[in-house]
């Protein structure tokens, strides 16, 4: 990351407009490499990983209960998250003094907002195809999908299933064992990644952005703390080495600017932590398209700051509706391109909001989605860990894992 920043300035300063282009388009191709490795993963371990853990879960109460007590915390904690946000740019005010005036026309934007309606969004969660579902790597789609599937699979019984369960198991150590593979091109595509951005826009925007980037990060680190504080009082003092085991994982994230890179990283060291392989394969999942904590505090920070921009002042009402909306319009776009800035381009024109302001935050998007990215793995792994020490699960199915993982070598 360091050698990509600096590169990247390097260029910036002494190439002409031309190279920094040619090298912004060619460089990026280790990135775009390591993150389409990344994809080809994803889905058959989510398929894999997800049904063998409902499958092995059993009943459907059991299923009932860990989902409930799933969704339970990321609704909470996309709460917590809008507030701190809210709480920070209310504070510092970043976006006061700028004072811009509201555009006469309509402003492009360039985001695809047209399909972010509740009946879009609750249709596009059924897949007509499993196979378009994995095509097309749309995890909520694979979700629901491997739901029924691993259902319908446990109501048969381990006399039925048992061979499945096992095939299914074995395929998900090896999408890890590839997954190994791949992380070796990670510390290029970081460089390629980083590189590419500081060529194009300078050290200089973040000189400029500097009151909003460094208020947004503020805003992350109290997230992260308060999420820590909820995972000690169940975890106790295992949650800084859930922590340590998470780093891994949480840098990937935060470098590649995906999350979706870190998921086969985060659900193996979740296994070594002690989690219960089981329930990891349900919760993991599901919090990718539910647990988005980065993108709560960036909505909450950015809508605010835009509002500040514009002297828009809104009323304790109107702001209460606004968070309410943009926790509800960020469910499940997991896996859209640049998602927040889709959530708030169809979310504040509502709220007499100028979309225009989305442009201001466009170019420094990329540093601003690194710190999305982070702590939405280290979310969806405290609540992991959470629900299995909830569920009595997780030092007993360290040894199971471990034994099982044996078998699966010597094998």
């Amino acid at each position: 990351m360091v050698a990509g920043i600096v590169t990247g300035a390097l260029i910036h300063q002494l190439s002409s407009p031309e190279t920094i282009t040619a090298w912004s388009d060619n460089i990026t191709l280790l990135t775009d490499i390591f993150l389409r490795l990344i994809k080809m993963v994803i889905a058959p371990l989510v398929f894999c990983t997800l049904t063998v853990g409902i499958m092995r879960l059993g009943e459907t109460s059991t299923i009932g209960r860990i989902g409930g007590k799933a969704m339970l915390w990321f609704v909470s904690s996309s709460i917590i998250s809008i507030l701190v946000g809210l709480l920070v740019v209310s504070l510092e005010g970043p976006g006061r003094g700028l004072n811009l005036t509201v555009p006469a026309g309509e402003v492009q934007t360039g985001l695809a907002v047209s399909g972010m309606t509740l009946k879009a969004f609750i249709t596009h969660t059924i897949p007509t195809s499993i196979v378009g579902a994995m095509a097309d790597n749309e995890i909520l789609q694979i979700v629901v999908f491997a739901m029924f599937f691993g259902i319908a699979g446990a109501s048969l019984g381990q006399k039925f299933n048992a061979p499945l369960v096992a095939a299914l198991d074995v395929v998900s150590h090896i999408m890890l064992k590839v997954t190994g593979y791949v992380m070796y091109v990670a510390p290029l595509a970081i460089f390629a990644a980083i590189s590419s951005v500081i060529a194009t826009q300078g050290l200089g925007i973040l000189a400029n952005y500097a009151s909003f980037i460094g208020g947004y990060y503020v805003a992350i680190l109290l997230s992260c703390i308060v999420m820590l504080a909820a995972g000690y009082v169940v975890l106790k003092k295992d949650v800084y080495r859930l922590l340590i085991m998470l780093k891994d994982p949480v840098i990937v994230a935060f470098t590649t600017s995906s999350s979706e890179a870190a998921y086969p990283k985060t659900l193996d060291q979740l296994e070594r932590f002690g989690c219960s392989r089981n329930i990891a394969a349900f919760v993991l999942p599901i919090g990718y398209s539910f647990n988005l904590v980065g993108s709560m505090v960036y909505c909450s920070f950015a809508s605010m700051f835009i509002a500040q921009a514009y002297n828009i002042h809104l009323s304790g009402s109107e702001i209460a509706v606004l968070m309410i909306t943009l926790m509800l319009a960020s469910k499940g776009i997991a896996g859209v391109p640049r998602s927040a800035l889709v959530v708030l381009a169809a979310t504040i024109p509502g709220f007499h909001i100028p979309v225009a302001g989305i442009l201001l935050l466009m170019g420094i998007d990329h540093f601003l989605d690194m710190g999305r990215s982070g702590i939405n793995v280290l979310g969806n792994g405290i609540a992991t860990a959470m629900l299995s020490k909830n569920e009595g699960e997780l030092e007993a199915s360290a040894q199971t894992d471990e034994q099982g993982v044996a078998e699966h070598i010597g094998a």
